[in-house]
């Protein structure tokens, strides 16, 4: 498996965490790392300047806009010199990339030409923005990136096992398929988790499970549990079992989320590792 990486980059600790996974991950898969700095056009236009000339009683002076978009990109060459700068250290010569647009929508179409991206769980605006269980951007991304996406942490653990929520469904059947490559090709264990009360139809997921694990040459484990979905897997996460959790994200509609809440959105909020999310 060879594997091409995106990585937005916003300067941020959490950003340059991702970076450090990605930088970590690499060499495993022989990967390449493109470091994506995203020019969020609300910053040059619209309300926010509206605002600014408001509060001093006149409009913009001629050039304003080209100062902005100036002081943007020295920051935005900056970030990414910075990126560079860290790959280089530890043996990468990674591409950059430097679009202005909106963050999750620019970010959602360069995955396209991608085969993971490693995102921070709260960019550098977080708390600039309204809403989600995690960061507006990282929510946005994993609900409309047809990409393997995997949310990092605000610090880096080595990854040395991997874990994967199991519950038969389309979304689950394809994550188990991606962790299995990824457990033989990383040597990293894999314990796949099935929450079902039901005897009956927790033996039969998990004959599914093992039936496609032995297609592999993965040292992969199948462990059945009780319990609310989220409530389980995070213990298990918080137990130290693993330091990578792979899921199928979002099985659930949007209205549904509404009322009951969403496992994907619970487990990337809490977890203290990276989770790894498939479409």
């Amino acid at each position: 498996m060879t594997m091409k990486m995106l990585i937005p980059a916003d300067g941020s600790d959490n950003s340059n965490t991702a970076l450090e996974y990605g930088i970590y991950i690499a060499p495993k898969f022989k990967a390449t790392i493109t470091g994506l700095h995203v020019i969020d056009v609300s910053l040059m236009q619209g309300p926010i300047i509206t605002d600014i000339s408001g509060a001093v009683g006149m409009s913009p002076y001629d050039g304003f806009f080209e100062a902005i978009e100036t002081s943007l990109n020295e920051k935005a060459q900056f970030i990414l010199k910075n990126f560079q700068d860290r790959c280089k250290k530890n043996g990468f010569a990674a591409e950059v990339k430097i679009i202005i647009g909106k963050i999750d929508q620019i970010i959602v179409e360069e995955a396209q030409r991608a085969d993971l991206v490693l995102m921070a769980k709260k960019g550098e605006h977080f708390h600039l923005k309204e809403g989600g269980l995690l960061g507006t951007v990282a929510e946005s991304v994993t609900r409309h990136c047809g990409k393997p996406v995997m949310v990092t942490p605000e610090k880096f653990t080595e990854i040395e096992s991997m874990g994967i929520a199991y519950d038969g469904s389309e979304p689950a059947k394809k994550a188990l398929i991606l962790s299995l490559e990824i457990s033989t090709q990383a040597t990293w264990p894999l314990t796949v988790i099935i929450i079902n009360a039901d005897t009956k139809k927790a033996d039969k997921l998990c004959t599914e499970a093992e039936g496609l694990a032995n297609k592999y040459s993965a040292d992969c484990e199948t462990i059945i549990l009780q319990g609310r979905e989220s409530e389980e897997i995070l213990k298990f996460i918080r137990e130290g079992s693993v330091e990578l959790m792979v899921m199928g994200a979002y099985g659930h509609n949007r209205l549904r989320e509404l009322f009951l809440g969403s496992t994907t959105s619970k487990v990337i909020r809490k977890s203290s590792i990276p989770v790894l999310l498939t479409r």
